[in-house]
């Protein structure tokens, strides 16, 4: 506990100076990595709050300390440091904190020196590697939630006409959201014809085939109707070598010309007028 408080005094007294050394490695390390887009003021602030952070640990204000973690790590989150970099700025932090107070111990006492530094400041590391994992994690999580309701949107475009636009990928878990947005969409609009369009995915194989198949035929067990637009000439191609049948489905190689038909099966028409 002796060389813990020795420890921290010594951060305190040289603490402009560690601020000023580790800030600016920090700010090298981060260029090397990245387009700096990052303040000098950010990095301090940064560098400042991990020594505020350590100070309180020592001083066995644990609650103080969780807290403090919490937001210490939210922010490192948000700025988009990894888990490496981070590992390597507090390293470079320990380097500059370490040497120059093992250079003033004794041989006799340097074993001893190096194991209480470890002791003092390894726990607070590894709760801060801890608690990065966790709050990335639950960053993703989010963001995951939020992709996955704005990846498949159905958009109601007309009285009883839905359009449901798909762009990217679509794999399993994603099949799930659609097929979930879909049938609930088409209830709460009333739709008599959902258009699903397919312009933005930009590989069709069997599984995704398989997928907008079930798609549609769900559609239908709910009382409307569905027509696939956006097939490409590449797609309609590959469609046909893998011996997928779509002939239970209607299909148009446009949206324009999927709306047309919508229309018709809700029996309007688009007309064209003159000034």
């Amino acid at each position: 506990m002796k060389k813990a408080n020795q420890i921290v005094e010594y951060v305190q007294a040289n603490r402009e100076q560690i601020l000023k050394e580790w800030s600016e490695k920090l700010i090298l390390m981060d260029q090397q990595r990245v387009v700096p887009v990052i303040s000098e003021k950010v990095y301090i602030n940064i560098c400042n709050d991990y020594i505020n952070l350590l100070i309180t640990s020592s001083t066995n204000q644990q609650k103080n300390s969780e807290t403090m973690i919490s937001e210490f790590t939210q922010k490192i989150v948000q700025l988009g440091w990894t888990l490496g970099f981070i590992m390597d700025s507090l390293s470079e932090f320990g380097k500059i904190v370490f040497f120059p107070m093992a250079d003033k111990t004794s041989e006799k006492e340097q074993v001893e020196f190096i194991l209480d530094y470890d002791r003092w400041i390894s726990p607070i590391n590894v709760a801060v590697y801890n608690q990065y994992a966790e709050t990335w994690q639950r960053t993703v999580s989010l963001q995951k939630i939020a992709l996955q309701e704005l990846s498949a949107p159905l958009i109601p475009i007309f009285e009883n006409i839905t359009i449901m636009p798909l762009v990217g990928t679509i794999d399993t878990e994603r099949a799930k959201s659609i097929m979930e947005n879909l049938l609930q969409g088409v209830v709460k609009h009333r739709a008599a014809v959902v258009l699903i369009d397919i312009t933005g995915v930009p590989v069709v194989d069997t599984m995704v085939a398989h997928h907008i198949i079930q798609a549609s035929e769900a559609v239908r067990l709910v009382g409307a109707k569905c027509i696939i637009v956006g097939i490409r000439p590449e797609i309609a191609q590959t469609i046909v070598n893998l011996g997928i049948n779509l002939t239970q489905v209607m299909t148009k190689n446009s949206l324009q010309k999927g709306i047309e038909a919508a229309l018709e099966m809700t029996n309007r028409n688009v007309i064209s007028t003159e000034e």
